[in-house]
Parts: structure tokens; C-alpha cells; sequence
């Protein structure tokens, strides 16, 4: 094996580096786009914990159960969300098909307890401190934030929308239904999660 010097020593391809983590192993971290979903359990209640965590718990929850792209998670308006029939409204950019979602019952409780929070007739559904709809600067800092608290490896905001087709697969759900969830137009975006997706081979040795 080829030989690299860490810190003054030479250490072999493949050998445990300063952290007891193998070279192989941070390269399969680096190439992982998506959070399992005891991963995203973490994430969340890290969330929670932080400054801000009556909104950004929400806002993150929101991005992992639909699939959310960053802009489209800025983008969201109050309008878009429908409290008394639990329905979010989906607008996919980037010519994806929109679509209404339902809202599970803690993603609803935590979306109405984070509005009870507003005193402002703002339009957007997330905003900052200073009253402006979210940067995607700074929802990719708070998931930063959130996932060094977790004891993650740095996510980013798409690793969500990954994290949720994954999910979904892994459940056992359709390509089409997937595809038309997650506003693919295209179904060769979406055949990586059926493809990937563990379930698809369990039974094989009974």
C-alpha cells in the first residue's frame, strides 16, 4: 500500500488515522448524499435544541417529510399551508410537478406552535429574526449547527430531499407514487431510491 505522511508520521493507505476512522471510511462518508432515518431523528431533535428551534425544527421536519429542495422550503408562503384540513401546498420549482401533501400530526403541531410565535402579517412561512424570508445561507448554517450537535458529519439541505426518497423506498412505495412526491417529471431521477433502497432485497436467503 502507498504510504502518505499524517502529522509528521507515515501512515498506510487504508490505516487508522488520527480520529481511529479509516481512510476508506471517510471516503464512504463523503460519498453518503442522505441521512438514514435514525440519522434524521438526530438531526431533528438537535434541531429543536437550538436557538431557534420553534421554527427551524418545522422548517427542517417540513424539508425532510416533502422532499423539500432549500428554495422551495425559503419559498413557502402561510398560504400554502392549510392548519384546519393539514395540507401543504408543494410549489416544485425547477419544472416539477406541484402537488398538495398531507402534514402529519407532529409536523402540524409544531408548524401551529411556531405561528403562535408570529406577530407579523408576513406572508413568507419561515422568516428571520429580521423579518425576511430565509436565506438558503442560513438554512444551510443551521444544519450545520444541528448536525455537529448530533454528532453527525455535516449535512446539507438536498441531503433531505435524498434522505426522503430513500424513505419512502425503503417503506416499500412504487416508483410512480415516488415520483410524482417528489415533483420528478422524469422517472430516472427517482429510480436511484428503488434501486438503492435495502428492502428491495430482503427474503432473498429465507
Amino acid at each position: 500500500m502507498a504510504a502518505k505522511a499524517v502529522e509528521g508520521r507515515s501512515v498506510k493507505s487504508g490505516s487508522l488515522g488520527p480520529a481511529g476512522r479509516t481512510e476508506a471510511a471517510d471516503a464512504r462518508e463523503r460519498a453518503k448524499d442522505f441521512l438514514t432515518t435514525a440519522e434524521v431523528g438526530r438531526l431533528l431533535d438537535a434541531t429543536r435544541a437550538g436557538r431557534h428551534g420553534v421554527r427551524d425544527y418545522p422548517l427542517v421536519l417540513m424539508m425532510y417529510r416533502h422532499g423539500l429542495r432549500v428554495s422551495e422550503a425559503t419559498a413557502l408562503r402561510r398560504d400554502e399551508v392549510d392548519l384546519a384540513a393539514s395540507r401543504l401546498w408543494v410549489q416544485r420549482l425547477k419544472n416539477g410537478l406541484s402537488v398538495e401533501q398531507p402534514m402529519a400530526g407532529d409536523e402540524l403541531r409544531a408548524t401551529k406552535r411556531y405561528l403562535a410565535t408570529r406577530g407579523d402579517e408576513l406572508p413568507w412561512l419561515f422568516v428571520s429574526e429580521r423579518g425576511a424570508p430565509m436565506t438558503r445561507q442560513a438554512v444551510n448554517y443551521l444544519l450545520v449547527q444541528a448536525a455537529a450537535r448530533a454528532g453527525l458529519s455535516p449535512v446539507n439541505p438536498h441531503m433531505l430531499r435524498h434522505s426522503c426518497g430513500l424513505a419512502l423506498a425503503n417503506r416499500g412505495y412504487d416508483l410512480r407514487l415516488i415520483q410524482d412526491y417528489l415533483g420528478h417529471r422524469d422517472p430516472k431521477h427517482t429510480v436511484r431510491y428503488t434501486r438503492t433502497a435495502a428492502r428491495r432485497f430482503e427474503g432473498l436467503w429465507r
